[in-house]
């Protein structure tokens, strides 16, 4: 147990270049205090101490701003940076060496029953304010973008960005955890500008055509 909660504390070091003390972290960081807290209260989940469980996770949740179920599975070395706004449902499954940024949502659809929310692989990141919704699965090594919403499973190794996400790099080597939120790909964008350029072609055509059909003077 002690293992796990010292790498709780050296993964902040190693992702978060803002950490300088274990005492600054271990007194000050939210994500990790959601985190410690949801260990206790899946280790309650577990022995079908529901609501008990159920009352550790809603104070970590007033405490932090991030709300756990404590029936959520998390693996180790997980990292949430910030942490305002993060929500993780009861039946995600999160492996590890897994970060996710602030406003992050691992939801489920509706109002199914059994397995509604996400699994997501070791390795993923899941940038600031992305959405992950229903019983779908983020690839190992994958990355979602700032802002996307998630409605289909993700392939290893792959960025997913956008409304609804969409792959848009699978390179099938592992990615480093260096996503640049000011500089992802924009399918949406660059379609738009493929219709602009289309349409500048037609205006030309067109005014080209009633040029050759005006009576000459």
């Amino acid at each position: 147990m002690f293992k796990m909660l010292k790498e709780d504390i050296d993964v902040i070091f190693e992702q978060d270049p803002a950490a300088r003390s274990y005492l600054e972290v271990i007194l000050t960081y939210s994500g990790l205090h959601a985190i410690w807290s949801h260990r206790l209260a899946h280790g309650l989940y577990k022995r079908k101490l529901y609501f008990l469980a159920r009352v550790v996770s809603q104070a970590s949740r007033f405490f932090t701003g991030i709300e756990i179920h404590p029936g959520a599975t998390i693996g180790r070395r997980f990292f949430i940076d910030h942490g305002m706004g993060v929500v993780i449902g009861e039946t995600c499954e999160i492996g590890n060496n897994v970060t996710v940024y602030q406003g992050v949502t691992l939801g489920g659809t509706g109002k199914e029953k059994g397995k509604r929310h996400p699994t997501v692989k070791d390795n993923a990141l899941i940038a600031t304010g992305a959405k992950v919704l229903g019983s779908i699965t983020i690839g190992e090594s994958s990355k979602v973008g700032a802002g996307s919403v998630v409605l289909k499973d993700v392939p290893p190794n792959s960025t997913v960005v956008g409304v609804p996400g969409r792959v848009v790099i699978q390179n099938g080597v592992k990615i480093n955890k260096d996503l640049n939120h000011s500089d992802l790909p924009d399918p949406v964008s660059d379609r738009c500008r493929d219709i602009e350029t289309e349409l500048d072609e037609l205006k030309k055509e067109l005014a080209e055509l009633k040029s050759e059909r005006s009576p000459i003077s």
